[in-house]
């Protein structure tokens, strides 16, 4: 014989765990925003003690400011990489003026890294003046 009220109990037990799957979702997997930034590449660690993952910071450049007129100021972006080839290039790009493609998420998950914003693809920006890049034979860019 069935108990009264199971068919209560498990339906309010499934729609409980829609509500935190919807939960889930926007907070770990869909994409708040997506963008580019350029800057110079500060630093690419490969870090963790469980989960190991790259973590890496642009210095942003900016003009002005509030208080006077004709400062410069930067900014620091912190992001991660999930892709080990994308990592690989950012590390060889260390100290030179990068672009990279990022999307950023409302929560971390342990093993996507340390923030919010993760970068999936890097292009190296040459100053203007330059038209073709020389590498040397250390692997940098004159």
């Amino acid at each position: 014989m069935a108990r009264p009220g199971k068919g209560i109990g498990l339906f309010t037990g499934l729609f409980i765990l829609a509500i935190l799957a919807v939960i889930f979702y926007f907070k770990f997997l869909w994409v708040f925003s997506d963008g580019t930034k350029t800057g110079e590449l500060n630093s690419l660690t490969y870090t963790g003690y469980v989960f190991k993952t790259y973590e890496g910071e642009i210095i942003l450049t900016g003009y002005g400011s509030k208080n006077a007129s004709g400062t410069v100021q930067s900014k620091n972006f912190k992001f991660s990489v999930e892709n080990k080839d994308v990592a690989e290039k950012l590390r060889q790009m260390t100290g030179l003026r990068v672009t990279v493609h990022y999307k950023e998420y409302k929560g971390r998950l342990p093993w996507r890294g340390y923030e919010r914003a993760v970068v999936d693809s890097v292009q190296e920006e040459f100053p203007e003046s330059t038209t073709t890049p020389q590498k040397t034979e250390d692997g940098f860019f004159l």
